[in-house]
């Protein structure tokens, strides 16, 4: 190439410019500094930019390592010469730079990095402009393997951001973009240098990154999930900073654009930090944004419920504990307030102000809830159904509808092991049945009947859940709703019941609670009086279903001290198959009768002349006895009578009762029917029992 290719470059500073040797090279930049210096001083841009175009072209881009080097350095010391003219000449200046900086001889690079750092040096804000390219290699380069270049580009970088700290003129929209597409790297060394940027950013009080937080937030959370401790913790620097911006002035903050974010990020199980600090946000958006969130509810309760679960010593778990419940706190509290609000706007009929309330999607939250109450722990399915409770007592028109989705779940979770947990469930169940908290009595009442008659079936289909919950469930049911309602619908239900071993075994089970269980202390009490005719019915209707069982109705009727028709009864189970059930059933009664329930019983038989019937209806349940523990007992209880003992004067009358008008003919002839329903129903099972196993052994062909 003839020298007039090179021209206005002497063929000496070309050569030098060439040469492997720095001082060569650093004194044909020299020559170039003074001669663009000259070219200035006179206006002459036409030979400034050949002198541009011949540096950045023909020795930027040659094959020759040293030309590179050359023309990087040549390129400096016009930037240098031109000062503060510089900023007219920053795309020749700058761009070949940027080319080498990716350059694969490691010294180029090195060289690119204190080239640019000369050229921006001069530049300053004329530089911003360029900005976006120069971010961009600054980013990459911060990766280089080589600690020389590393720290050549760390100067470099300290520089520009002070250059976009003293400027007003920095195109932050535009510079957004690239920051949202770097900040996903997965670099440790790219990632330090994009957080270190985030935080000169947003220190600057003129530039507004608050505004753009949605469009990075994510990113920052993956960040932070990075196994480096140091980039962790510049992470969790800056989103702690930026919290404290978002809490000292939450109006320019669009937190619907980012809680989405937060939600899935608080639901990183792998990283507790992430855990925590996504969930943190949540409260802080929480309690700043108020009806803002509420649409998000569903999302939120995602994030929240599992993290009620954690039991733990560890710190960080017991923050995030700690945390989630603050959230759920706040939410309920804001649901209350919202509803107030809302009644009173609607009271008023002012929604003047242009502010239409914030509408939950129940639809989505009760999708959740009930996702939720499968979950394995007691306080997570515990504050679902508190939030199903709220729900319903804040919002019962609208939570109506999704009663049919929720019932099923309600009654699977009457099965779970914990007390805890269906005593809530309980209390959700009982709100949503009871009678007098609607204003549609009617459809309440199919509400109600409609969870007695599942509940039975649960219990029909479920006989470990009768035996070691039947009496738990009934007794609360008993205290949140009316004991009498409770009792006489499941009577009801059960005249009906087709299944008369199960009728048997539930009046068994109801007879028991009755019996003996606090709750049901004042029905006690109101049974022992048959004079009242409210009392009576609440007596036949117990007494049609309690024919079911043998041993439960003469409970019953000794609860009532109908001793006569106790006695009626008692001669009766002669014509009853005497099985071991039943035998236990009377072991069981005999018990009771020794129990603080029937004391009013036991002390009738210190009357003189005593009742008769009591002593015949105890003795006849003595000769039911085989000769066990309870023979014994019942046995020592009778001979404890005192005077007559059992030399009853026959002429005298049992002392007088309160009278009754309960037809207990009619009522002796309905318990033989039932019984004799019971003898067909023995039979029919056992046949259908023996043709079952017949047909499973396959002998059933013809003989």
């Amino acid at each position: 190439m003839s020298d007039k290719d090179y021209a206005p470059l002497s063929a000496a500073c070309v050569r030098a410019l060439n040469d492997k040797l720095y001082e060569k090279r650093k004194a044909a930049a020299l020559e170039i500094e003074k001669m663009v210096k000259e070219f200035a001083a006179v206006n002459n841009t036409g030979q400034i930019k050949r002198i541009l175009k011949v540096l950045g072209q023909d020795f930027a881009l040659s094959q020759n390592p040293h030309a590179r080097k050359g023309g990087l350095i040549g390129l400096a010391a016009i930037a240098i010469a031109l000062g503060k003219d510089t900023g007219g000449y920053t795309d020749e200046l700058i761009k070949p730079i940027i080319g080498c900086l990716s350059d694969q001889d490691l010294r180029v690079r090195y060289y690119a990095c204190e080239s640019l750092y000369n050229v921006v040096k001069v530049a300053r804000g004329s530089v911003l402009p360029n900005f976006p390219t120069i971010f961009n290699a600054l980013s990459k380069i911060a990766t280089d393997s080589d600690q020389n270049i590393k720290n050549a580009s760390e100067l470099l970088d300290r520089l520009l951001k002070d250059i976009v700290a003293e400027s007003s003129k920095f195109d932050l929209e535009g510079f957004i973009p690239l920051l949202r597409e770097r900040i996903y790297t997965k670099n440790a060394f790219s990632r330090q240098f994009i957080i270190s940027w985030i935080s000169v950013i947003h220190s600057e009080p003129t530039l507004d990154l608050i505004s753009y937080l949605p469009e990075i937030l994510d990113g920052l959370f993956r960040i932070l999930e990075d196994t480096n401790s140091e980039v962790k913790k510049m992470c969790e620097t800056a989103l702690g900073e930026f919290l404290r911006s978002i809490k000292a002035d939450p109006s320019r903050v669009n937190f619907g654009a980012m809680i989405n974010i937060l939600i899935n990020h608080a639901q990183e199980k792998n990283d507790e930090l992430v855990q925590f600090t996504a969930i943190t946000w949540i409260k802080e958006f929480v309690q700043l944004s108020g009806p803002a969130m509420l649409p998000y509810m569903s999302g939120i309760f995602t994030a929240i419920l599992p993290c009620l679960a954690f039991e733990t010593d560890a710190r960080r778990m017991t923050d995030i504990k700690e945390t989630a419940t603050a959230v759920n706190f706040t939410l309920m509290k804001l649901i209350a307030l919202q509803d107030k609000e809302i009644h009173e706007q609607v009271r008023m009929n002012d929604f003047s102000n242009g502010e239409i309330p914030q509408e939950i999607d129940l639809e989505s939250v009760v999708d959740v809830l009930i996702q939720y109450l499968m979950h394995n722990s007691i306080q997570t399915k515990v504050a679902v159904l508190k939030w199903i409770y709220d729900l319903y007592t804040k919002l019962p028109n609208k939570m109506v509808i999704y009663i049919d989705i929720l019932f099923p779940a309600l009654q699977r979770t009457l099965s779970d092991e914990a007390d805890q947990v269906v005593q809530q469930c309980l209390v959700v169940i009982a709100e949503v049945i009871s009678p007098h908290k609607n204003n549609d009595p009617k459809e309440k009442t199919t509400f109600y009947n409609k969870f007695i008659v599942s509940l039975l079936y649960l219990f029909n289909s479920d006989k470990r859940l009768l035996n070691e919950r039947g009496s738990f469930i009934i007794r609360q049911l008993c205290v949140l709703l009316s004991a009498e309602d409770i009792y006489t619908t499941v009577a009801e239900i059960l005249l009906n019941e087709t299944n008369l071993k199960f009728a048997s075994l539930m009046v068994d089970h109801l007879n028991m609670i009755l019996l003996t269980s606090s709750e049901l202390f004042e029905l006690r009490n109101r049974l022992k009086d048959l004079s009242v005719q409210e009392n009576k019915q609440l007596f036949l209707c117990l007494y049609k279903t309690w024919c079911h069982n043998p041993v439960a109705t003469v409970a019953l009727c000794l609860l009532t001290q109908s001793y006569s028709h106790v006695c009626d009864l008692i001669k009766l189970f002669a014509s009853i198959e005497v099985t071991v059930d039943f035998l236990m059933e009377i072991d069981k009664l005999v018990q009771l009768i020794e129990s603080p329930i029937f004391a009013y019983l036991r002390l009738e038989l210190l009357e003189v002349p005593c009742d008769k019937y009591l002593v015949r209806a105890l003795y006849g349940l003595l000769m039911l006895l085989p000769q066990t523990e309870a023979f014994t007992i019942l046995k020592n209880r009778l001979s404890c009578i005192p005077s007559l003992q059992l030399q009853l004067d026959e002429k005298s009358n049992s002392r007088t009762r309160p009278k009754t008008t309960i037809d207990f003919q009619a009522l002796l002839q309905n318990f033989i029917k039932v019984q004799e329903n019971h003898k067909e129903y023995k039979k029919v099972t056992r046949t259908k029992d023996i043709l079952t196993f017949i047909d499973k052994d396959g002998t059933n062909d013809d003989t």
